[in-house]
């Protein structure tokens, strides 16, 4: 048998191809090819071979792939990605204004902010930089219907006219109330008063 049999015709071909200017027309003559160097080049055209298999496969795929369908994924995924960032950005807007009302709420001396929060009209409450549009109205409205919700401002009758009796002035005022800060400031402001209300 010789080798294009052993082979069969196209297998032979490329060996003989590969093999160039070393080929043999006749095995059994005593000529041969090195083996290590035969089983390199059949090696060889088996891995050219895998390797169109592989890319005939990777056509057959790419063939398949219906455009309209991939173009709709694209476009599916562009709108995730738009709706998630239009949640964040609300989330972040809504968090800023919620941080903006406790502080001005806060500042208000609001007692309850949360109870105050909830008879707010918040629709109409804008965001303007670190300012609240609308907000002011609001709250000089609540003070006026529902003052219970702010902490009341101490107040000292620090009037007091020339020749004013002790009496009526140790009535304005009640020692025992102050605060020390209170009590400095009216033995600065009125130290006869103070003097009379400590029993000097």
């Amino acid at each position: 048998m010789n080798l294009q049999e052993l082979l069969g015709e196209e297998l032979y071909n490329q060996v003989m191809e590969k093999v160039g200017d070393n080929k043999l027309a006749v095995v059994s003559d005593g000529n041969w090819i090195p083996k290590d160097k035969f089983n390199d080049k059949l090696n060889e055209i088996k891995g050219l071979k895998d390797q169109i298999t592989s890319r005939d496969k990777q056509l057959d795929d790419l063939k398949k792939v219906d455009p309209e369908a991939l173009q709709q994924k694209i476009n599916d995924l562009q709108e995730e990605n738009n709706n998630t960032k239009t949640e964040y950005e609300g989330k972040l807007k809504k968090q800023t204004f919620d941080y903006a009302l406790k502080d001005a709420l806060t500042g208000a001396k609001v007692r309850n902010p949360k109870a105050a929060k909830a008879l707010l009209d918040l629709e109409s409450i804008k965001l303007d930089g670190d300012k609240l549009l609308g907000l002011e109205d609001q709250l000089n409205a609540l003070k006026e219907s529902d003052s219970y919700l702010f902490e009341e401002k101490e107040k000292i009758n620090a009037k007091f006219s020339i020749g004013q009796h002790k009496k009526e002035q140790n009535a304005t005022v009640d020692l025992k109330s102050m605060s020390y800060q209170e009590r400095l400031k009216l033995k600065q402001d009125n130290p006869a008063q103070y003097d009379s209300l400590v029993g000097r």
